[in-house]
């Protein structure tokens, strides 16, 4: 009779601690997925304010059509992503497009004192500052998800209930993204 009890017992600290475990990964598949849309609010911001910052450039060097466009084509592939890894990509594809967007108002005096452009440049950089703050953010619930996916004897629950692991939201190593857009008023 003791050794049915024992084995119930048994039985029962398994049955609590799956279930402890699953509602741990479904808790941290949710605080990755909140962190992700952190990232997208941010990232939605600088979207919007760059057809804005863009006219306000064009005003002033209306012959810069190269640099409008690739600053176009870059907004609108990063719109378009859709994993971290897509939009790690075009994010850096962005910031090179609006680094050339910054050098050519560097040209152009009289625009770097138009008081609408300092404005949409002060937003862009606090944006900036937020997209780096809500990467850091995504990335540590990326990383906590990933290691009690990959940890024993979690691994065991993560498998039976299909938890996966997500991709990190990282820079290309190489890329001029890694350094912030330059923001000089």
């Amino acid at each position: 009779m003791t050794t049915t009890y024992i084995i119930l017992g048994i039985l029962a600290v398994i049955v609590l601690w799956a279930i402890v475990a699953y509602n741990g990964f479904v808790a941290l598949v949710n605080r990755t997925q909140e962190a992700w849309a952190d990232i997208d609010v941010q990232l939605k911001r600088r979207y919007d304010l760059i057809p804005n910052l863009m006219e306000a450039v064009k005003g002033y060097a209306k012959h810069e059509s190269s640099v409008f466009e690739n600053v176009t084509k870059a907004r609108s592939q990063a719109m378009q992503a859709g994993t971290p890894a897509e939009h790690a990509a075009s994010e850096n594809m962005l910031t090179g497009a609006l680094k050339s967007l910054f050098a050519v108002s560097e040209a152009y005096p009289d625009l770097k004192a138009n008081q609408n452009f300092l404005s949409l440049q002060a937003e862009l950089s606090d944006t900036e500052n937020k997209i780096q703050a809500a990467r850091r953010f995504y990335n540590g619930n990326v990383r906590d998800l990933n290691t009690s996916i990959e940890s024993f004897p979690g691994n065991i629950i993560a498998s039976m209930f299909n938890f996966a692991k997500q991709e990190f939201f990282d820079l290309d190593e190489n890329s001029a993204a890694k350094e912030p857009v330059k923001v000089s008023f």
